[in-house]
């Protein structure tokens, strides 16, 4: 597994939800898909992503964690979080820079992508890079990647003033060489009155004229 290595080329993705599929089909997954796709503009396109487990270096999800559940292997793979330890306080999902675990309240627990361990530490694929038809989700070497597709492929990423490194690679535009996250500049955008408004597809329609009620005397 030294040699291998995931890679996310969101601009390749077409919705199709064939990862997520298979995702639940994973045997240690319980039939629940550890993945999910984003709307990008739902408002303006049907530009979707997938979002798997970037596996982070130093994973703040395990940081946040008060009952130590989630693990992260000596090869780099963050681990769903453990179902004796969880106490589903959400404290990971709410910490996660790349938004990445669910919390399921039917069995109160954390759920995210494991990259599939029990395939890939074992020189298998993972599920969701198996049944891509796009490769939006491609695992392999370096070398297969790069003889394959272009892109540069990036895992070094920066959310204000802390630079966040992970296992699996981001794939960019040929010539971009950095993802500088600006959250702070982001999240007080979303108090700015019309910050939402890109993301209704109705907002542009007038409203329909309320009926006026009759007065009793009207209706006689």
């Amino acid at each position: 597994m030294s040699d291998m290595r995931f890679f996310v080329d969101p601009i390749r993705c077409i919705g199709c939800k064939a990862c997520m599929q298979a995702c639940s089909e994973c045997d240690t997954h319980k039939g629940k898909s550890m993945i999910h796709l984003e709307y990008i503009e739902r408002g303006a396109s049907t530009q979707t992503a997938p979002m798997v487990c970037m596996h982070c270096d130093l994973p703040t999800c395990a940081a946040v964690c008060p009952a130590d559940a989630i693990k992260r292997t000596e090869d780099g793979v963050v681990q769903s979080s453990q179902a004796p330890r969880c106490i589903g306080c959400s404290n990971c999902v709410n910490a996660c820079p790349f938004g990445v675990p669910r919390y399921y309240p039917e069995i109160d627990q954390m759920l995210k992508c494991d990259m599939c361990y029990d395939r890939t530490s074992v020189g298998k694929k993972p599920m969701c890079a198996s049944v891509c038809p796009s490769e939006a989700l491609f695992y392999g070497t370096l070398e297969e990647f790069q003889s394959r597709r272009g892109g540069t492929p990036q895992n070094s990423f920066q959310f204000g003033e802390q630079t966040i490194t992970t296992k699996v690679f981001l794939v960019l535009p040929d010539g971009e060489i950095g993802l500088d996250m600006d959250v702070i500049s982001h999240m007080d955008a979303r108090f700015e009155p019309d910050a939402f408004d890109h993301l209704d597809p109705f907002a542009h329609l007038e409203p329909l004229p309320m009926e006026q009620p009759q007065t009793l005397r009207g209706r006689l």
